[in-house]
Order: C-alpha cells, then structure tokens, then sequence
C-alpha cells in the first residue's frame, strides 16, 4: 500500500511498557517459520511454483487461510472479481494481485483488514475478530520478509482541537433519576439488572440508582446525545425497540425518546467553563492517537490467541488465525467485559469445544513441547485450587493446568512421567509468594528435556520440576480447553484475563522476556500539539496512553519530540504539568504536577525527542474511550506562565473523642487453667480436670478485653472450677493443707463454717489489695451459701458438697477471672 507524503517520523517499539523511540533499528533476527495451517489447506493448488521467496510466503500465510469458498475464493478466485488475489491458476500473478491490498510494515492498516473490519464477507459474528485474525495471517507474512527489529511505529501529526468547555456527569444522580432512569427502568429491566432472568451487564436498568447511574455513564454522551451508545443502539442496530406510539415496534420511535430524555439531562446539568488563563496543548482523544499495542512479541508458535477485543456478546474468539479456531463460549452468573480489553469472572469459565480444542493435542504431540501464556489479575491471594487455564475431562483428568493455590501457581502436565492428573504438580514456592493480586504475565513451559518451568513478569521463579520429563503419548485428545474454572465447574477462579496464548514450543527465557515488555491491551500514543506554546514546528508531548480498565485510563512515558527531525529545542522551561479531561482539569491524578525541568539540546535527539519522566499515573473515564478529550496544562512553558499556588488544606478536624479503654480486663481461657491450678495446687492433668477442659474451654474467653464477656463463658469457668474444687476436697492431702483442723462432717457453728471460709478467701483473694471485692461481704455471701446448703444435722458427704460449693463459687468468680 503506497500513501501519499506527510509530515511524520517512524520510531521503533522495543517495548511497550517502557517506550524506547530510535531513529533506526539495529540488529537482526532469526526467521523462524510461524505456525501454518493443516497440509490439505492449499491443496486444489496446481499451477507454477511461487518464482520467490515473498511469493512463498504470501501463499503461506494469507493465500491458503483465504482461498476457500467460506473466505474469499468465492469472489475473487480464478476469473472471479477484481482483485483477484486468491486465484488457483498462478500464485505469482495472485500475488501481484494481492499487493496493493496489504501493508507490510503495518499489517493492521492494509485495506484487507480495513474491509472485513467494516463487515465486507466476515466469516464470524465478530467483524474485530475477523480484522484480527486477517492482521494476524499478514503479520506472518511480513515477519517472512521484512528486516530488522522491532515493528516500525509511524507518528503524524494528529487533528488540532481546541479544549473548550464542556459538561461533566454531576456527581449526585438525581437528574439522571429524573430524566433517563425511568425510560432504562421501563424499556431495559429484561435484562440490564441484576435480578433479571436473562441478566445483562451493564445493569443501567438496575433499581439501586447508584448502580444504573454508574453503568449508564459510558453509555451517555453529554455533549451529543444523539452519539449516545443507548440512542446508536436503537437507531442503527434495532435492539430491543420497543412501540412508543403504540402498534408496532418503531426502532426510529425508540431511539428519538431516548435522545430526548438525554438531551433533558444534558440541558439540566450546567455548563462548565474553559479556564482561558491556562497554558494548554492542544485536546485529542483516543480515536486520534496511534496504535501501539503488542510490538515486538514473539508469537512465531502461537496456536491459540485470545486478546478477549469483542467486548460484547458472549465469545472469546481465538484470532491466532491456526485453523480450526478454537473459540470459548463464555458462561456463568457473574462475569463481565473488561475495558482496554480483557474478561473479568467471579463465577463464569471460557470454554472450548472438544472438537476445536483437538487441535491443541495435534500440534503439541507433534512436537512434544508447549507454552501457556497468560496476562492475569488473580482476584484475591485466597484462592486455593482454582483453575486458570485447563486442557481436561475432569477435576482429576487433564493434559495440562495452569492454576492457582493462595500466593502459588500450580502447574499441571500430563506426562510419561506423571499421572493423569499431570501430577506430581511443580508450584512456585510459597514464601516467595509469586502470584499476587495485581496484573501479572505468568508463562508455564514444558519440553521432554528441561520438564516444566514457570516465568512471573518476565523471571524464571527457580521452582525446580519434581518430575523428569517425559513425553506427550499419554495426552487425551477428547478434552476441552477451559479459561477460569474446571470443564467440571467446581475449581472457580476468581480475576480477570487481558490475554492468554498458547505455543507449541517452550518458549526461551529472552522470548518471555521479550513478550512481558511487550505489554498487554490496548494502548496508543497521543501527541499534545504545544507549537504555538514552545515556538518550534511539529511541537508534540507525546503520552503512551491505555485504557487500565473499566473506570480509568493509564497515561506514562512522556516525552517530548518535534516530527520535524531538523528543529531542535535549545532551552526551554517546562514546569508544573497537568492532565485535563474534556475541558477541566481532575483534581487527582496529576502525578506530573512537580515536573520541573528544561527542553534542551544536549538532552533531545531527534527522532527520539527528550524523556520528561518514568512514571505513570491514572486518571479517571469520564464520557468513555470514544468520546472523552485530553489537553495538557502548564505552569511554565516555554515564555509562558500559569503558577498555580495549591490551595492550603483543610484543616484537621479533631479526631473523635475514643473511649478510654477498659482498666481491667479478663484472663483468657489458658490463663484461668493455669490460675486454679496454681490456687488450688490441683495438677492440671487430673482426669477430670483435663477433661473438662477439653470440653469447656472453647467457650472460655479467648481475648482479654472485658466487654467481650458473655454469660456463657461464665457458665464454662464455673464448670472447671467445680472440678477442681471437687479434686481438692476429695482429696485428703490438699484438704488438709487448705483446712487444718477441719471437721467436714460438721459445719453447723460459725466457728466450723469460717475454718472453710477464711482459708479461701485469704489463698484465692489475698488481702489489702485495692480493687478487690470487699473480704468482709465475700465471707458473708459464702457464710450464707454454706447454711441454704448444709443447714444443721447435714450428713457427712452433704458438707463436703457445700464445701466444695463455697470453694467454686469463689475460684470462678470475678476475683480469680478479671485481671
């Protein structure tokens, strides 16, 4: 594909998640045959052999993936429409043909991907997915016969917008409640919320308000209600019309009651104004930047790839562009779309057929060595057992499982040397706690020689294989590929995935290296036109810029560069840089507001321009990807001056006055064991003693705070005390220790009774201590409970009962418990 001069500068991505622009690219790389599909997919091919090497690799690549008549053979073969690139009778004229239809040095912009992207003969529900692949099939061509490094990356210059004002969503829904809400509520509750039969996400239909306005926000477009996707939805793609006027569905009808009711929104909410003091770049949105995602992977073995681009229905579609395609039906009561593409589920799995998942086994086997690769965020560091990535029949039958168990991956794989459940299983050590809950690249390798291998962001874990290697004749070929959960349904793994891919060959330590720098989602490059503001041509801060996820973008790398490679900055003050979203400037996020530093020559390269900082930041999705609009803002730049002075804080307001703690508190349940039995000198090991401890002191109290005290940890210490008031008593050596002189058959004087009481209030309370029960009332209500117990002419083992009662109420009171 030939285009006409523009002002521009090719760079070259060495990596996606730390930009490394060069003016060329040095060093050169192996071509390495990449994965083609089955022997027969060329097959009624019969004419003169390709004349060169580029005309192989055409018919390789893109001629055999689209000859058939399910692709583009039914047009464009052999005396068919112009172009006819997929003829049968010369590949070299097929491939003339075909030249003009492609662009090599950037697969994604060649006019074949730009065609099926636009619907003309897509072969999947998904005209994405069909772009993908097709970009994909030319890729391999071009990585066939183009040079160099890494994939060439063409900046030019981007429309000029002005920021301006604009409207912001009010943080409080009620207008929203008060235009939108209703009709969504009336039209949409079918599906978008929650308790719905059929629950579709976004749950902008839900009845919690909050929840509606929240999914509704990127539906909405403030500042043209007419681009609302909730109108674009009606109007252009006629689902879920309903009848406004009654009669018949009236999909025109629908989607006008709809605008209006956003258009009363949009007036009701005030205008916000553009700060004209501002040293502001231009403003430019995602769809002006310039795609940047995925340069430089290697993917020469890839057999399946899913990128998880849809973002809608309910297919994950595998656009490694190997046939047959192996796609995943997503399925389960919570999972979503994830934006800057990716799939999060909490109870859902992407799952395979076992006829498409057969082409893992065919090209595997084949080579006896395979990767798993996979950009994840674990939900949680809880999780135990849970499936990542599984090629099985049941919970205990598999080829190969990636998975997680809490801080660990665990790696299965079906072997010579293993069992049918691929164990005995490698995982990553526990202390090293590898797997954590945040966006991670992990790859798991397997070859007959080195066995398997795990890889976390780009670094071997040094987890060592507790098997030999083996070989694959053991694999089962009737089993199902499987994201997010066992074929079974009952290993969930909770997170999200940005990417998996899977190679049939295990991939070298500087390929995973190569493929973690590489990045993962959707990610562009936005140039902030600050000419006017620097007085130098083609002028540009240049973000690299993605979608972090549903709620935030992700803004790093800035530099500056001029597109013009002879202009050159001299010295030029940069200070005090902002991020502005449509029109205002967010209060958080602005990471580079403490940039200060100078635009010089001995810093700048041309082509390259001059590194500003190393850091990133985060700044929230107000309109959505589409519609949202960036500019800069300085404090200096250039002759320029906005100083801004950051207003005082607030101050603090004065904590809340917190209760003083408590001055006493409780002995917990193995201090009140080790308590009576150093009162009472009974052992703690006494049968009866050991076994009512046993049974009671779960309802002990197990913390000291005293306001954790209920009425059922009273009633176990009462039990433990009464044995070992009844050990002491019963026997004759500690009784007579604790009451000299006693006759326990006769307690009828008070002379009798105080030779069982004293003892026990002197040994369990002691004396003069300050917050003590008063000794004078204890000796009182024990006096009292001996008499209602042993009233005179008590029998001998009656006594010793009101003995041993007196001895229990006192250990299991509050002067042996608080402490």
């Amino acid at each position: 594909m030939r285009r006409a001069p523009r002002p521009a500068i090719l760079v070259a991505l060495a990596s996606i998640g730390a930009l490394a622009l060069a003016a060329c690219s040095s060093g050169e790389r192996t071509a390495e045959n990449p994965i083609v599909n089955p022997p027969d997919a060329g097959a009624n091919y019969n004419g003169p052999p390709p004349a060169t090497a580029d005309i192989q690799a055409f018919k390789l690549n893109l001629w055999d993936n689209l000859q058939g008549t399910n692709r583009c053979g039914s047009c464009h073969g052999t005396n068919g429409q112009a172009p006819t690139f997929v003829r049968s009778d010369d590949i070299n004229l097929a491939y003339q043909q075909a030249l003009p239809l492609v662009d090599l040095a950037n697969p994604a912009e060649s006019r074949l991907v730009i065609r099926v992207a636009g619907g003309h003969n897509c072969w999947l529900a998904s005209t994405g997915a069909c772009a993908d692949i097709m970009t994909t099939w030319i890729s391999a061509w071009a990585s066939l016969t183009q040079s160099g490094g890494g994939r060439q990356i063409e900046l030019t210059a981007p429309p000029i917008f002005e920021p301006g004002e604009s409207r912001g969503f009010p943080e409080d829904p009620s207008l929203f409640a008060t235009h939108v809400w209703p009709v969504l509520q009336d039209h949409c509750d079918e599906c978008h919320q929650a308790s719905s039969r059929t629950p579709q996400q976004p749950y902008f239909s839900s009845p919690q308000l909050s929840e509606a306005y929240a999914a509704a926000r990127s539906k909405i477009d403030l500042n043209s209600p007419e681009r609302s996707r909730l109108v674009v939805r009606l109007r252009e793609e006629a689902h879920n019309c309903w009848a406004p006027a009654g009669g018949q569905t009236d999909c025109e009808a629908s989607a006008r009651v709809m605008e209006q009711a956003i258009a009363r929104f949009r007036d009701a909410v005030p205008v916000e104004p553009f700060d004209a003091r501002l040293v502001a770049s231009k403003a430019l949105g995602l769809p002006h930047g310039i795609e940047a995602a995925g340069g430089n992977r290697f993917d020469t073995h890839v057999i399946a790839l899913y990128e998880f681009k849809t973002g809608e229905g309910n297919i994950a579609y595998d656009t490694s562009g190997v046939e047959p395609a192996l796609n995943l039906t997503i399925s389960g009561r919570d999972w979503e779309w994830v934006g800057g593409w990716g799939i999060r589920l909490v109870d859902g799995k992407a799952q395979g057929s076992t006829a498409a998942s057969r082409k893992l086994y065919d090209l595997i086997t084949a080579t006896g060595e395979y990767s798993i690769e996979a950009w994840v965020v674990p939900g949680n560091v809880a999780q135990e057992e849970a499936r990542i990535i599984s090629y099985s029949g049941s919970a205990t039958r598999r080829n190969f499982m990636l998975g997680q168990t809490q801080f660990s991956y665990d790696f299965h794989a079906r072997s010579t040397s293993t069992d049918q459940n691929g164990a005995p299983i490698l995982t990553t050590d526990a202390a090293d706690q590898d797997l954590q809950a945040t966006l991670q690249h992990v790859v798991a390798t397997y070859d007959p020689v080195n066995g398997r291998r795990l890889y976390v962001n780009g670094r071997f874990t040094g987890d060592l294989d507790p098997a030999p290697g083996g070989t694959l004749v053991e694999w089962d070929d009737s089993f199902a590929f499987v994201l997010g959960n066992e074929v079974s349904n009952d290993q969930q793994f909770e997170g999200t995935f940005r990417m998996v891919a899977i190679h049939n060959r295990a991939l070298t330590e500087t390929q995973i290296q190569q493929n973690y720098e590489a990045g993962v989602g959707q990610k562009f490059f936005l140039l902030f036109n600050v000419s006017e503001l620097v007085n130098m041509d083609q002028a540009y801060i240049l973000f690299q810029v993605s979608e972090y996820d549903s709620y935030a973008y992700l803004f790093s790398d800035p530099r500056f560069i001029s597109l013009d490679e002879t202009a050159r900055p001299n010295s030029i003050p940069l200070r005090g840089m902002r991020i502005g979203l449509n029109g205002q400037l967010p209060a958080v996020g602005q990471a580079y507001r403490t940039l200060d530093t100078v635009l010089q020559d001995s810093q700048y390269m041309p082509g390259v321009g001059q590194s500003l900082s190393n850091i990133g930041t985060v700044i929230g999705i107000e309109r959505g990807p589409e519609e949202d609009r960036f500019f800069l803002a300085f404090e200096v730049l250039g002759a320029h001056t906005d100083v801004r002075v950051e207003a005082d804080p607030d101050p603090l307001p004065w904590p809340d006055p917190v209760a003083r703690p408590p001055d006493i508190g409780l002995r917990t349940f193995e201090k009140m064991h080790a308590t009576m039995a150093k009162l009472t000198g009974v052992s703690q090991q006494a049968p009866a003693v050991r076994a009512t401890y046993e049974q009671v002191k779960q309802s002990m109290p197990t913390v000291e705070s005293i306001e954790t005290f209920v009425s059922a940890q009273s009633v176990a210490i009462a039990q433990l005390a009464a044995q070992y008031c009844a050990a002491l008593v019963d026997s004759a050596a500690l009784r007579d220790d604790w009451f000299p002189g006693l006759d326990a058959n006769n307690l009828g004087s008070a002379a009798q009774r105080a030779q069982v009481i004293n003892p026990l209030v002197q040994r369990m309370m002691g004396d003069n201590v300050g917050t003590q029960p008063d000794p004078a009332a204890v000796r009182g209500e024990l006096d009292s409970l001996i008499q209602r117990l042993c009233p005179a002419g008590c029998s001998a083992g009656r006594n010793r009962t009101a003995v041993k009662a007196a001895c229990t109420a006192l250990l299991g009171s509050a002067a042996t418990l608080v402490n």
